[in-house]
């Protein structure tokens, strides 16, 4: 039939909280930047950053692209905007183009015992290209699933397929899996789940502003609203749910373990973001798409307001981002200090702040469905707590380790508080949106977003447990996140010899975590290297002897010998042209008579 998509955006529940969390956080962090990508000469003397104008039309196509991703009716709509996003991150990570990558100072481990060294970290450049072409691979099986719906429903408006999905279900059971595994696969790259995680931590490469609106609102929310938009695929495909669910929660667990030993604060907080994501495709793999969104929203403002504060850090201390030569910075950046606590209590799951109760209803969810990804998750829990708050009291607390840049240290400006101030607020009380059933209160997500959500019978819903059960949960939840700070707390300020002395114990433990299980050299090794090799032997091979040696330039050389037999009866010779003239007047008459 004929391919008719018409271009319309659709306002519903779901897509109204994505643009409120999309633009809200957009405004802020773009009155961060104003200040932001603003330095001082020695004199004291502002200056723009180089191509001021050109950060500024990128951030905004970002925010335009995202906003055409949650607004689409349909799901070539949803892929435009998907694919625009790719597009915009690429040029907002790779933004300092002209940026060599850097060398990472070893780690110590004492006296006596090898320092761990690290791998330079990739340029802006680089790291661009990477976030690009990881993205596409995710793409791809995104795009299958788009054309496998067109095939199947003959239609990609949402409204209509959805309103099939059921019927389709059961005349062609073994349809909707795949279907919901090929968007699946989208969602893995758009939001760094294993194995496409990878791009993500490089993408610090590119201007904090760049990282809070990747890892908070935008980009790597984009994989949970699709899953979210497409829910009754899930739903009719609880195999595929369960997949989704256990990748998540692997992920989250993962990533958490990287998270402990990474000296680069923006790092810590990136590795932090694919944890929490994780826990996103946790809930929504459980059918606990309310408590993913909820997750979703919460860890916007948290995640924001954290990687503002890493900025505000680097930008007092001219760029430097390593915990290792901060300590003390609370007493010279009094606001940032005191946000960023707010937020690192957020992301812990501190009792009352609103990433315990985002948090808590996702594990809730998660332990009615499998008690095994329960146990990961609330460890998972456990070093959050710990590696967050290891790196406020490492930066923050203490002596400073570098006096020259503890004297040059200074809070940030207004526009830079502001943002800190407000996202901080956010963090408090956006636990509101989502208050503990359980407990009686209201829930003001559970009934907004339910005509979004199809209601099947053999649908995995949201799960309502005993009272005792959910309370005991949620109390294990808010142990663990104190116990945590407190364990960091105990390492790093009490007894700041027993982290060292504990990572030379186990070093090659230490050394795995701090060089991320080693997964960027496998896959380079793997797939970067022989894809290289072989594209080079088709460059070498195909490209330029096949196609162009012998199609583009033999077919030129052809030509040009014919040319230049023509251009002999070009002599100046009036014998000879009449001897031609002669020669096709009897070929003429020839061919006249004897036809």
């Amino acid at each position: 039939g004929n391919f008719n998509v018409p271009i319309n955006l659709q306002v519903d529940p779901l897509s109204v909280t994505m643009v409120l969390v999309v633009t809200g956080v957009g405004f802020l962090i773009h009155v961060y930047a104003t200040a932001y990508m603003v330095h001082s000469d020695d004199h004291g003397h502002d200056h723009d950053d180089r191509d001021f104008s050109r950060f500024f039309t990128f951030l905004n196509l970002f925010i335009a692209s995202m906003l055409v991703l949650v607004l689409g009716d349909n799901f070539l709509m949803m892929y435009v905007g998907w694919e625009l996003v790719g597009v915009s991150s690429y040029l907002l990570i790779g933004y300092w183009f002209d940026r060599p990558s850097e060398e990472q100072t070893p780690i110590d481990l004492g006296p006596n015992t090898e320092p761990v060294k690290l791998q330079p970290l990739l340029s802006p450049s680089a790291s661009g290209m990477k976030a690009f072409i990881v993205n596409r691979i995710g793409d791809v099986g995104f795009a299958l699933g788009v054309f496998l719906i067109w095939s199947t429903f003959g239609t990609l408006q949402f409204n209509e397929v959805f309103a099939e999905a059921v019927h389709v279900s059961e005349t062609m059971p073994n349809v909707i899996p795949w279907i919901a595994a090929l968007l699946f696969v989208g969602a893995i790259g758009k939001s760094a789940q294993i194995p496409l995680y990878v791009w993500l931590p490089d993408a610090m490469a590119g201007p904090t502003p760049v990282s809070a609106l990747i890892h908070a609102a935008t980009m790597v929310t984009a994989g949970v609203y699709m899953i979210v938009r497409s829910n009754i695929f899930y739903s009719l495909a609880p195999e595929v749910s369960m997949g989704v669910a256990i990748i998540g929660m692997a992920t989250a667990f993962f990533a958490a373990t990287i998270a402990l030993v990474q000296v680069d604060l923006k790092r810590v907080l990136a590795y932090s973001t694919v944890s929490q994501l994780g826990y996103m495709f946790a809930a929504v793999g459980v059918g606990a798409y309310t408590a993913g969104m909820f997750h979703l929203i919460t860890h916007a403002f948290f995640k924001a307001l954290l990687f503002l504060g890493a900025g505000s850090v680097m930008h007092a201390l001219h760029d430097v981002i390593d915990i290792r030569r901060m300590g003390g910075l609370k007493d010279k950046m009094k606001i940032t200090w005191i946000t960023f606590w707010i937020g690192g209590l957020a992301l812990a799951g501190f009792p009352l702040m609103s990433g315990f109760f985002s948090k808590d209803e996702i594990l809730a969810n998660v332990f009615a469905v499998s008690p095994v990804l329960w146990f990961f998750g609330i460890l998972t829990a456990g070093m959050t707590a710990f590696y967050t708050f290891r790196a406020i009291f490492i930066a923050f607390h203490g002596k400073p380790r570098d006096l020259h840049l503890y004297e040059h240290a200074h809070e940030s400006r207004p526009p830079i508080t502001f943002a800190l101030i407000v996202l901080a607020v956010l963090a408090i009380f956006g636990g509101v949106l989502g208050l503990p059933v359980f407990l009686e209160l209201p829930n003001f997500l559970d009934g907004w977003l339910e005509p979004v959500l199809y209601a099947l019978p053999h649908a995995a819903e949201e799960h309502h447990m005993a009272f005792g059960t959910e309370l005991t949960l949620m109390i294990t939840s808010a142990v663990v996140a104190v116990s945590g700070i407190f364990l960091a707390y105990f390492f790093y300020m009490l007894q700041p010899s027993i982290p060292q002395n504990l990572a030379r114990s186990t070093r090659p433990l230490f050394a795995l975590l701090a060089h991320k299980y080693w997964i960027d050299e496998l896959y380079a090794t793997l797939i970067v290297q022989p894809g290289l090799k072989l594209s080079r032997a088709f460059a070498d091979g195909l490209d330029k002897v096949v196609i162009d040696e012998t199609f583009i330039d033999g077919t030129a050389r052809l030509f040009g010998r014919f040319g230049g037999m023509l251009s002999k009866l070009q002599n100046g010779y009036t014998g000879s042209y009449a001897l031609a003239t002669f020669i096709g007047v009897i070929i003429m008459i020839s061919y006249f008579f004897l036809r």
